[in-house]
């Protein structure tokens, strides 16, 4: 690894790892969302305190943090892109400030592909709202969504992302094991309810 991509990764993780869902939660006066609901740092939870609007900011914000991520290594370090994408997801999923305890970087994903790989942002934003509104499971929206990347990147052939993007979208479930416990018990909440 050279300096180029130390750098890459070293901005990427920075930024990912910035807990928006938490910050934005505090100056909303809603206290510790690792105390609320999921105990998740993410949009659907922060949604939980009653604010949608704090819950979009979240999931803006958190989006913004990886494409910004993808954004500054194309212009600085265009051989280290993919580098700075890794460092933003593992970021925002363990981020050193929370003692490693972070999102499950659905939106955090969803920004590194507007830059990285437009047309599966696209694809990704459609199943994820799509599935959302139909289904009101933000887990089984996410996790569809994550695993459109790769298979968009397929399609289209490009072979260069497509392993990296199969990566972020296994890591992506696998953040949401707790969640798939959840579904197998029928359990998992919908989105609107306030039950974690």
């Amino acid at each position: 690894m050279n300096s180029e991509m130390i750098l890459a990764l070293a901005i990427g993780y920075s930024l990912g790892s910035i807990p928006f869902g938490l910050l934005i939660a505090r100056m909303g006066g809603k206290g510790d969302i690792r105390e609320i609901g999921s105990g998740n740092i993410g949009a659907t939870n922060v949604l939980r305190t009653g604010s949608k609007g704090l819950a979009a900011a979240t999931l803006l914000l958190d989006a913004a943090k990886g494409a910004a991520a993808v954004l500054i290594a194309q212009r600085l370090w265009p051989d280290a892109v993919n580098v700075a994408a890794a460092g933003a997801l593992v970021g925002h999923l363990y981020p050193v400030w929370l003692r490693f305890k972070g999102g499950k970087g659905v939106a955090t994903l969803l920004g590194i592909l507007v830059p990285l790989l437009p047309v599966a942002a696209l694809i990704y934003a459609i199943a994820w709202i799509g599935l959302l509104l139909v289904l009101r499971i933000s887990s089984v929206a996410g996790m569809a969504a994550a695993a459109t990347a790769p298979v968009t990147a397929a399609v289209v052939g490009d072979t260069a992302l497509f392993p990296m993007l199969l990566g972020f979208a296994l890591l992506v479930i696998w953040k949401h094991r707790e969640n798939l416990k959840r579904l197998a018990k029928g359990e998992e909440p919908r989105v609107g309810r306030k039950q974690a």
